[in-house]
C-alpha cells in the first residue's frame, strides 16, 4: 500500500475524531487538554475513551496491515525525557497542543491557533537545522 494512502487515511481519522469529540463534547480534542482533564479526573469515561483509543491505533494498525508501524527513534533516553518535558512546558504556555491547535484551531480560523502552529513549525525548523548543523 502507498506510504500515502495511509497518511491520508490516518489524517481522515484524526479529523474525523477530532470533529466527534467536538460534537459529543463541546470542547477541542486536544491531547494535552484531553490527558489533563482525564489526570483530573474529569469526564473520565470519555476521556479515557478517547486516550484508549490513541494507544490501540498501533494494534489497529498491525490487524489490518499485517505489520507494526515502522518508528525509529535515534534520540537517547535523556533526550526523549526532556523533549517531552519541552513539549508539556510549552502546551501549558500555548494554552494547548499541536493537535488542538493544528487540527481543530485552523479549521476554525483561531488566531491564537494561528500564531501557536507557525511558532510550533519556526521552532521545529530551526531546531531540526540547529541538531543538523552539530551533526
Amino acid at each position: 500500500m502507498s506510504p500515502y494512502l495511509t497518511s491520508f487515511a490516518g489524517g481522515l481519522l484524526i479529523g474525523l475524531s477530532a470533529i466527534l469529540y467536538l460534537i459529543l463534547t463541546g470542547r477541542i480534542a486536544g491531547i494535552s487538554g484531553i490527558v489533563g482533564r482525564l489526570a483530573e479526573g474529569a469526564n473520565a469515561p470519555l476521556n479515557g475513551a478517547f486516550v484508549i483509543g490513541l494507544l490501540l491505533g498501533p494494534l489497529l494498525y498491525h490487524l489490518a496491515f499485517g505489520a507494526w508501524p515502522a518508528v525509529t527513534i535515534s534520540a537517547s533516553l535523556p533526550v526523549i525525557i526532556l523533549a517531552g518535558l519541552l513539549v508539556g512546558i510549552g502546551s501549558r504556555m500555548g494554552s494547548g497542543c499541536t493537535s488542538g491547535h493544528g487540527v481543530l484551531g485552523l479549521a476554525r480560523f483561531s488566531p491564537r491557533s494561528m500564531v501557536a502552529v507557525a511558532t510550533f513549525l519556526i521552532t521545529g525548523i530551526v531546531t531540526v537545522s540547529l541538531m543538523r548543523a552539530s551533526l
